[in-house]
C-alpha cells in the first residue's frame, strides 16, 4: 500500500510547476563512484556549485579539477532510447582528468560485447585536450568505434566532448570563454530570397553541396588506418567506380525548399516542422548508403551526424522522412532522397557553416569492422542571408532562461518528439477503460469479444512491446524505491514517456480493477504468452490443468521472488537488476530474442511451458505481478459480476478461467485475476451458464399465456377483423 501511494504521488506530481526544473543527476551519480575511481590521484569531492552542476575534485584539500555528469549538460539518449550517464573530470587546462561510464541501458552491449569493453573505450578519453578540439572544429581526436556498438560509442563520444566544452567554457578552463552575445548586426535567413529553378545552377552557386567519393579514394582512406586488415580488404571494383555521391541542401530556407521540393511538398514540410526547427535534404547514390539499415533496428541513423561548432545533431527515425521526388527537371536519379529535421532546441544556427560527417565502415573479420569518416561541408550562400540588428533580451527573461537546465530540456524534447506514440498509447488506454466500464455490453457477444481481445493483445505485443519497448519491469519499481530513499530525481522517469504514462495508468487502475488491467491487457510478455497459447490450442496441443492444491501452493513463489529482489535492492540496486533477469522481458521483448543463448533458452522454456499451461510465467513466477498484487488489495470496486450459484453448484467459470483465479467455492482471487473478462462472457452465455439457461427456460415456459389470460393476444373470429 505504501508503494502504491508513493507511486501515485510521483505520477500526480507531473502536474506540478516545479517539474519544469529537473534536479541535477550529478549528486546521485557521484554517490556511486568514489573520487579516486574517477581521478586516481584524488581523495574526495567538494560541494556542488550553486550556478552549475559541477563539483571540485580534491586532493589534500586542493582543487585539481572539476567533475560533472554529461547528462546534466547535453542529451545522451542512446540506442535503447534511454540516457547514458557518464562522469567526467576536467583539469584547469581543459584536459580530461578522468572519465567513467556510470550507468546505461544499452541492450546492444549485451549481444556478445562485454560491458568492460565499453568502459575501457570510455577510459581512453583521459588526456583529451578540449582546447585542441575547439581549434580543430571538433575533429581533434579519433573515435574508437566498437563493432556492434556504433551508436552507443558515438553517443558517448558526442556527450563527453560537447558537455566538456560547455563546462570548460563556463568555468573558463584552458583559456576558453563563454560565447559572448552578438554585437552589432547578425546574419539571419532571408525568407524572401529565391533559389534557381534548375539543379545545375544550384550546384554552381552553393545552394547544393556535394561529397563525391570513388572506390580508389575509399580504399586509400582505409589503407591509411592503423589496422592493416582494413587496407587488405580493399574493394575490387574499378578505381573510378562511384562509391557514394551525397548532396545536401538546407530546405527549411523558403526559397531553397520551394525550388527543390515543389510547392506541395514544401507545404507538407512546413506542417511537419515545429517553430524554430530546420530541415536538411540529403540525396545519395552509389555503392554506399548514407542511411544504412541500422536505424530500422535502433531508430538512430548511425552513418551521418550534423556538426556545427560545439553542436552535434544525430538523427533518429522520428526526425526523418523519405522524399519521393525532386522538383528540378534536371535533378540526377538518386537512389536515396530524404529529409531530416533539426530540432529547434539543438542550438543549430542556419546562418553558420556546418558539416555532415559520413561514417564509412568495412568488415575486417567475422564480427569486426573498421571505420573512417568523410565530411560534407555546407554554408548558406550570402544570397539567402540578410543582416539584422538583434534586439537585446530583457534581463528578467535572460535570468529565467538560465534557470532551465539541459536536463529539463532533454525530457521535454523527448516528450515533444514522442507525440505520436503518446497519442497511440492514450488511445489504447481510453479503449481499455471503456471496455472495463461497460464490460457487460463489451462481453455480450462471445465471438466478437474474443477477436477484440486477440487484436488488442497483438497491438500490445507488436507495437507497445517490440516496437515501442514499453515493457514495465520490477526493476522500475526497485529504481523508484531507491530514488525515493536516496534522493529523488525526475530525470530517470521522465526520459521514457510511454513507461511513465503506463506507470501512471497502472497506479490508477490498481484502485479500480487491481493488477489485471496491466497484466491481462498491457503487458507485452503476457500478451506473447496468451497468443502463443491460443496458437497451441488451435494446433490441438494438450492443455494441462494443475490440481487445485498444487496450483494454490505455487502462487506464493512469485511473491517470494519479488521479496527477495526487493531485499537485495536495498543493499545493491545493481545486483538486484542482475537478479531481475528472472524476468524474461528484456530477452523476449526489448531484445527480441537477439541475445546470448542462455537467456534465449530461458525465455523459450517459459513460453514452451505456457503452451501447455496458459500464462505459466504470470501465474507462478512473475515478480512484477506480485508487486502489483500487493497494493491492489486496496482496490475500491468489485466489477466482476457473480451469481449466488457460482461455485455451488456451478463450476463452469472456475473450470474455464484461463489462469485458475476462481476458487472451487466460486470466489475470484483478485491477486491472481488478469481481468480477461472471460467469466463475464460466461456470465451472459445462453449455452454455458446454467443460471442463464434456467432463466431462459422459465421465460419460454411462460412465454405463451393460456387462453383467457389478460396478457394473451385476442384470437380473430371467423369473418371478424380483430
Amino acid at each position: 500500500m505504501i508503494l502504491l501511494v508513493r507511486l501515485i504521488l510521483v505520477c500526480l506530481a507531473l502536474l506540478l510547476p516545479r517539474l519544469a526544473l529537473a534536479e541535477p543527476l550529478l549528486p546521485g551519480l557521484l554517490a556511486k563512484l568514489p573520487a579516486a575511481e574517477l581521478v586516481p590521484q584524488a581523495d574526495g569531492y567538494g560541494p556542488m556549485r550553486d550556478d552549475l552542476p559541477v563539483v571540485p575534485v580534491l586532493r589534500g584539500g586542493e582543487t585539481i579539477g572539476w567533475a560533472f555528469a554529461t547528462s546534466d549538460f547535453v542529451g545522451t539518449t542512446g540506442y535503447s532510447g534511454k540516457p547514458i550517464h557518464t562522469l567526467v573530470a576536467l583539469d584547469p587546462q581543459a584536459r580530461i582528468l578522468g572519465v567513467a561510464l556510470v550507468k546505461h541501458s544499452e541492450p546492444i552491449v549485451l549481444i556478445g560485447i562485454p560491458d568492460a569493453k565499453i568502459k575501457a573505450m570510455v577510459a581512453g578519453y583521459v588526456g583529451l585536450d578540449l582546447v585542441a578540439e575547439v581549434n580543430a572544429g571538433g575533429t581533434g581526436h579519433d573515435v574508437d568505434i566498437i563493432s556492434g556498438a556504433t551508436v552507443t560509442v558515438m553517443v558517448i563520444d558526442d556527450s563527453i566532448v560537447r558537455s566538456g566544452l560547455k563546462v570548460a567554457r563556463a568555468l573558463r578552463l584552458g583559456g576558453l570563454h563563454p560565447e559572448a552575445p552578438a554585437q552589432g548586426p547578425v546574419l539571419q535567413v532571408d525568407p524572401d530570397a529565391a533559389a534557381p529553378a534548375d539543379w545545375t545552377t544550384m550546384e554552381g552557386d552553393g545552394t547544393l553541396r556535394r561529397l563525391s567519393l570513388d572506390v580508389a579514394q575509399v580504399n586509400e582512406a582505409f589503407a591509411a588506418l592503423e589496422d592493416k586488415r582494413a587496407g587488405e580488404r580493399a574493394l575490387k571494383d574499378a578505381p573510378d567506380t562511384r562509391y557514394i555521391e551525397m548532396q545536401a541542401a538546407l530546405v527549411s530556407v523558403p526559397g531553397i525548399g520551394r525550388a527543390l521540393l515543389g510547392e506541395a511538398e514544401y507545404a507538407n514540410l512546413q506542417g511537419w516542422l515545429q517553430p524554430g526547427d530546420h530541415a536538411l535534404m540529403l540525396a545519395g547514390r552509389g555503392l554506399y548508403s548514407f542511411k544504412g539499415s541500422g536505424y530500422v533496428r535502433g531508430g538512430i541513423f548511425d552513418r551521418i551526424v550534423l556538426i556545427q561548432d560545439d553542436v552535434s545533431v544525430r538523427f533518429r527515425d522520428r526526425m526523418h522522412r523519405r522524399l519521393v521526388s525532386l522538383a528540378p527537371a534536371d535533378a540526377p536519379d538518386f537512389t536515396e532522397k530524404d529529409l531530416f529535421r533539426i530540432p529547434a532546441d539543438s542550438g543549430f544556427d542556419p546562418a553558420k557553416p556546418f558539416r555532415i560527417q559520413l561514417l564509412v565502415q568495412r568488415e575486417i573479420g567475422p564480427i569486426e569492422k573498421a571505420f573512417t569518416t568523410f565530411d560534407l561541408g555546407y554554408q548558406l550562400p550570402a544570397a539567402y542571408l540578410r543582416k539584422v540588428t538583434p534586439v537585446p533580451a530583457p534581463a528578467e527573461a535572460m535570468a529565467t532562461q538560465e534557470e532551465g537546465s539541459a536536463q529539463a530540456d532533454l525530457w521535454k524534447k523527448i516528450w515533444r518528439g514522442s507525440k505520436a506514440d503518446i497519442i497511440a498509447l492514450g488511445g489504447m488506454l481510453l479503449v481499455l477503460t471503456g471496455v472495463f466500464f461497460f464490460q457487460t455490453f463489451a462481453a455480450r457477444n462471445a465471438r466478437l469479444f474474443f477477436w477484440f481481445r486477440m487484436g488488442f493483445l497483438t497491438v500490445t505485443l507488436v507495437w507497445l512491446g517490440w516496437i515501442a519497448n514499453a515493457q514495465l519491469s520490477v526493476v522500475n519499481l526497485m529504481a523508484l524505491f531507491g530514488a525515493l530513499v536516496n534522493g529523488f530525481s525526475w530525470q530517470a522517469f521522465l526520459l521514457d514517456p510511454l513507461t511513465f504514462i503506463l506507470w501512471f495508468a497502472v497506479a490508477a487502475a490498481l484502485l479500480f480493477w487491481g493488477r489485471g488491467a496491466y497484466c491481462g491487457w498491457l503487458c507485452p510478455f503476457g500478451a506473447l504468452q496468451e497468443i502463443t497459447n491460443r496458437i497451441a490450442r488451435a494446433l490441438h496441443v494438450p492443455q494441462w490443468t494443475l490440481p487445485w492444491g498444487l496450483h494454490e501452493r505455487l502462487w506464493p513463489v512469485k511473491y517470494m521472488i519479488f521479496l527477495g529482489l526487493f531485499g537485495v535492492s536495498l543493499m545493491s540496486i545493481e545486483q538486484a537488476e542482475h537478479l531481475a533477469e528472472v524476468e524474461p522481458f528484456k530477452t523476449a521483448i526489448i531484445l527480441k530474442f537477439i541475445r546470448a543463448w542462455p537467456f534465449v533458452a530461458y525465455a523459450a522454456a517459459l513460453l514452451m511451458a505456457g503452451l501447455f499451461v496458459e500464462r505459466f510465467y504470470c501465474r507462478y513466477l512473475c515478480p512484477l505481478g506480485a508487486a502489483l498484487a500487493i497494493p491492489a488489495r486496496i482496490r475500491m470496486f468489485d466489477w466482476l459480476k457473480r451469481y449466488k450459484e457460482c461455485g455451488s453448484p456451478c463450476q463452469s467459470c472456475a473450470n474455464q478461467c484461463p489462469v485458475q483465479a476462481i476458487h472451487p467455492t466460486g470466489e475470484i482471487n483478485p491477486n491472481e485475476c488478469v481481468n480477461c473478462l472471460h467469466c463475464q462472457v460466461l456470465y451472459q452465455s445462453k449455452t454455458i451458464c446454467p443460471v442463464v439457461i434456467k432463466k431462459m427456460k422459465r421465460r419460454e415456459a411462460i412465454g405463451t399465456p393460456p387462453a383467457g389470460h389478460p396478457n394473451a393476444k385476442p384470437v380473430a373470429s371467423e369473418g371478424v377483423t380483430p
